[in-house]
């Protein structure tokens, strides 16, 4: 695991990573996530912010209301896919990333979907499943020469899932 919070790939928001251990987010700056927050306005960005502080019903709370007022945002599709894992609604969640895997199929977003239905997969402890989709995560990203930083969770994902597939063995 890596131990230096320093090192836990970003999530794209400033002041919150990810857990390279549970794969969730989590504040790890509080000012600079307050600071973000208050720069913001974007509902999406506070849902996710809360997700991060384990205020699961906080977020699904202000997701659904985000959601009513721009129901074809498709940052706000994705975050659902977390906020339903978050909230251990992992059925729905696989059923929604499959339909937004259909949506984004051949496009930018695929592997985005990809690398959130691995955490779904993840957190139910399928990791054969997490492992398969963090792998097509990772090489659509590298295909598509993303940025750093997406390449690096997709890899730290997928060595995470493969580690915890490899014990169960």
């Amino acid at each position: 695991m890596i131990a230096d919070r320093r090192e836990w790939p970003q999530s794209g928001f400033p002041g919150i990573a990810i857990n390279p251990e549970t794969l969730t987010t989590e504040v790890v700056d509080e000012d600079r996530c307050e600071q973000a927050i208050a720069a913001s306005g974007d509902p999406g960005d506070q849902a996710l912010v809360e997700l991060a502080r384990g205020h699961v019903s906080a977020a699904a709370e202000i997701l659904s209301e985000a959601r009513y007022r721009d129901p074809e945002s498709f940052k706000l599709k994705v975050l659902e896919l977390d906020v339903l894992r978050a909230g251990n609604r992992h059925d729905r969640a696989v059923e929604r990333a499959q339909q937004l895997l259909a949506e984004a199929r051949g496009t930018k977003d695929e592997a985005k979907v990809l690398h959130y239905l691995g955490k779904i997969e993840f957190s139910r402890g399928r990791y054969a499943a997490a492992v398969k989709a963090f792998a097509q995560a990772l090489d659509l990203r590298v295909a598509q020469s993303a940025d750093a930083s997406l390449i690096y969770s997709s890899t730290v994902a997928l060595g995470r899932a493969r580690e915890l597939l490899s014990n169960e063995v």
